[in-house]
């Protein structure tokens, strides 16, 4: 009689916890079907065709048709037809909105940068710094190419700033070509918002540096800058690596400052450049970043690796000219270039673009600075603006044929040297 009860208690538990079991897979069931359906919802948003027309959903339209039509094109190859260039993949709202004959000072100054997919996540704290117009050269290649299409799109999608003022222009090989990713829904699960997009792009982070990619690809640096730079109608264009970030308020402060006194034609304003240990926060103005640089925790750009390739700056000189970075911007002195010096500069659109036949590491820009410098411009460095890269740079960071790269880029600088002489026969100046 006992044993009986001790099975009947038994029972009883048993089919309670079968009960719960069963709820458990009902109501995770019903979870995975509503997930689903929001995601299928999400995906349809991107690029479903139906739907009830409202003036959100017409954007939406508007924005998926843009993208088709600059897939269409198929692209312009380069001038060395090795690769293939979509500018203009996807265009800001300010891009989209600006109209000839618009007052001339409502885009006085772009940035302009470059990266792979890999390096994308630092647009959101590039953006959150710059909140400005900035055209974006990304470089895929591979299963990259259909990656990079897709993110993009999400992000000028669920990021409110971005769609507002990021152009995004896509390169990859002249062999392959980008294609509208409607069927690639593997890409788009889990996006619901500007937040789901960078954590994504997170996970791809450090996939390879930009220079060693996979495949044995040369990552063409200049190309890029040059399709970023040209991307962008602005008078002035500051080129700046995705990983750097300019000073705070550097757009008004600069815009009142041109406005103040035109500048000549002829002439570049250089922000010197620094470096920070990746535990410190970036600083905004000239007084923080001066306090870190006394201690250490903040210096000059490529000071370990080519301390002469920044030094004709003369940071003691910018440093200890009113540290505080109080009053206006304006321009602190003005330097004539000397090798191997590679500042980051503001210049005019007008100015030289980088020559594209420097892909990899070394002379890239240096190359350009000296074409700048043959070309009769003038180096003016402002007094409080500036750019900070993240973290600092050291030996044994970079990829395998780093001075490979280096040596031939070195043969290939020489060459560049005498075209200028041919390019510029009048100029009295030499590099």
């Amino acid at each position: 009689m006992h044993f009986s009860k001790k099975c009947s208690v038994f029972k009883v538990v048993l089919s309670a916890l079968l009960i719960v079991a069963l709820l458990q897979l009902i109501y995770l069931s019903f979870l995975s079907k509503f997930h689903g359906k929001q995601q299928r919802y999400r995906f349809s948003e991107l690029f479903g065709g139906s739907g009830k027309k409202n003036a959100a959903h017409s954007e939406k339209n508007s924005r998926k048709e843009r993208l088709r039509y600059s897939l269409s094109t198929g692209g312009i190859f380069d001038n060395s037809g090795q690769y293939r260039v979509y500018k203009n993949l996807i265009k800001s709202d300010f891009t989209t909105n600006q109209k000839p004959g618009t007052d001339a000072n409502s885009n006085v100054l772009a940035l302009a940068t470059h990266t792979t997919i890999n390096n994308l996540h630092h647009l959101d704290s590039l953006l959150e710094r710059w909140q400005n117009p900035l055209s974006m050269a990304i470089f895929a290649h591979g299963q990259d190419v259909k990656f990079a299409t897709a993110l993009v799109y999400a992000l000028s999608m669920f990021c409110p700033q971005i769609q507002a003022l990021v152009d995004f222009h896509l390169v990859c090989l002249s062999g392959e070509m980008a294609g509208f990713p409607e069927r690639d829904r593997e890409h788009f699960v889990g996006l619901d918002d500007c937040a789901a997009v960078f954590s994504r792009l997170e996970t791809h982070r450090d996939k390879y540096k930009n220079y060693a990619i996979e495949g044995n690809v040369s990552y063409p640096n200049n190309l890029l800058r040059n399709v970023a730079r040209s991307g962008t109608d602005a008078s002035y264009v500051l080129v700046i690596d995705i990983d750097m970030v300019p000073s705070a308020d550097l757009h008004q402060q600069f815009l009142a400052m041109v406005l103040k006194k035109e500048p000549a034609t002829d002439e570049v304003f250089v922000l010197p450049a620094f470096e920070i240990r990746h535990v410190r926060k970036m600083p905004a103005t000239k007084s923080e970043l001066v306090q870190l640089y006394q201690v250490g925790e903040v210096r000059p750009f490529y000071e370990e690796l080519c301390p002469r390739c920044q030094a004709p700056t003369n940071y003691s000189q910018w440093v200890n000219r009113h540290a505080r970075g109080t009053g206006p911007l304006d321009v602190a002195y003005t330097l004539s270039w000397v090798d191997p010096w590679e500042p980051f500069y503001i210049g005019p659109r007008t100015a030289p673009l980088y020559d594209e036949g420097f892909k990899q590491y070394g002379f890239n820009r240096i190359s350009q600075a000296c074409e700048i410098h043959v070309a009769g411009y003038r180096f003016s460095i402002l007094s409080s603006a500036f750019v900070v890269h993240k973290g600092f740079k050291v030996q044994g960071e970079f990829h395998a044929r780093k001075d490979e790269e280096n040596q031939r880029n070195r043969q290939l600088f020489r060459s560049f040297k005498e075209g200028l002489k041919s390019k510029y026969p009048s100029s009295p100046r030499r590099c």
